[in-house]
């Protein structure tokens, strides 16, 4: 194996491919990264749930496979000053040079590297790209992470022509971000939350608008720019969230987000080990007020300004269910639907109708 390309392109490579190594020690090649050069220079990686292939340019001077373990080769290239490297094989080893420096690191044997799951017969759809990476980011923090329920601890898409959908949900609290309006009818995928994570940071490695999707009932392939990812995916069925999000609100609350989060920051250093704070709306009032105890800190109250409708109401809320969702939401104002004693709140932004959030209150 011989070949030439530039520390920019292989590098970048070998971080995507770093994120799916796996940590088996009962079979060491899984956390390597495997170098093969055939008529293209293919670099792969997998953890045997997920995988993942990329091309990378430049020139073939010799054929071959090599793997290595991923962390040394990535801090390898990391370090090297020139633009321009070259990798070739020295007694079964690989060497690197670039610009006066040489590397050599051990390979380890690469015949166990398990193949990537590459029997699709689904048919693929196209997809922007930017919309995967927003919607997988928009909602994966509110899934589950555990998989003691499968369809809890993954992210659920729904892919219609270039309309997309995530959601994801613990039971507490649940996050929707729909792209192109609604694509009820569509191709529906249950990514376990780790892989979904891993396909939104690899995603962004793609230089190119537009992703293709395609998915069975045991996998899902996401390719584009000379990019494969691979995961599998969770059978089951995803709970019928629509019937639980509220149609009418008792009382209602608009404000500035910053405002919001400001408040939020300061009950949490009051709130102490539950991160409980209480909101209590008073439309007739035009009061809206957060207070939070500790008996270790003390104990606030702040009141900020906000438009209200509706009935009064004192609810309480776990801080963290609330904060999450502030970075998913683009409009400068939110909307706080509440739907009464003991019942969800809907948190939307007031320019940006695409993104839900619902979070269940606590019973004290």
């Amino acid at each position: 194996m011989h070949i030439k390309t530039t520390k920019e392109k292989i590098l970048g490579a070998v971080l995507a491919a770093e994120r799916v190594t796996g940590k088996k020690e009962t079979l060491p090649v899984l956390s390597c990264i495997l170098l093969d050069v055939g008529k293209e220079i293919m670099v792969r990686a997998t953890n045997l749930e997920a995988g993942v292939e990329v091309c990378v340019p430049g020139d073939v001077v010799g054929k071959g496979v090599v793997a290595v373990p991923a962390n040394v080769l990535s801090q390898t290239l990391r370090s090297i000053g020139g633009d321009k490297v070259e990798l070739k094989l020295d007694e079964g080893n690989l060497v690197i040079s670039s610009r006066g420096t040489r590397t050599l690191i051990k390979a380890v044997p690469h015949d166990e590297f398990p193949s990537l799951m590459d029997n699709m017969q689904a048919k693929e759809i196209l997809i922007p790209r930017g919309n995967l990476v927003r919607g997988i980011q928009a909602v994966a923090y509110a899934a589950s992470p555990s998989m003691i329920r499968p369809e809890l601890g993954s992210v659920y898409m729904s892919v219609r022509g270039k309309s997309l959908v995530c959601v994801a949900t613990d039971s507490f609290r649940l996050a929707e971000r729909v792209f192109g309006g609604e694509s009820e009818g569509g191709q529906e995928i249950l990514i376990p939350l780790k892989h979904a994570i891993e396909l939104a940071h690899i995603a962004e490695f793609i230089d190119e608008d537009e992703v293709g999707i395609s998915a069975d009932e045991s996998q899902l392939i996401i390719s584009g720019g000379g990019i494969r990812f691979v995961s599998r995916v969770v059978e089951g069925n995803f709970p019928n969230y629509k019937e639980i999000i509220p149609k009418s609100f008792t009382s209602e609350a608009t404000m500035l987000k910053n405002d919001f989060g400001e408040m939020l920051k300061k009950a949490r250093v009051f709130s102490g080990n539950d991160q409980h704070v209480g909101f209590h709306v008073y439309p007739k009032k035009k009061v809206f007020s957060a207070t939070a105890r500790s008996s270790e800190v003390g104990e606030m109250s702040d009141s900020i300004d906000a438009a209200l409708g509706g009935d009064d109401l004192d609810i309480n809320f776990h801080i963290g269910y609330l904060s999450d969702c502030l970075s998913s939401i683009a409009s400068d104002s939110i909307t706080l639907g509440f739907a009464g004693p003991g019942k969800p709140l809907v948190i939307r932004g007031v320019s940006d109708p695409s993104f839900t959030y619902l979070v269940m209150p606590l019973n004290r």
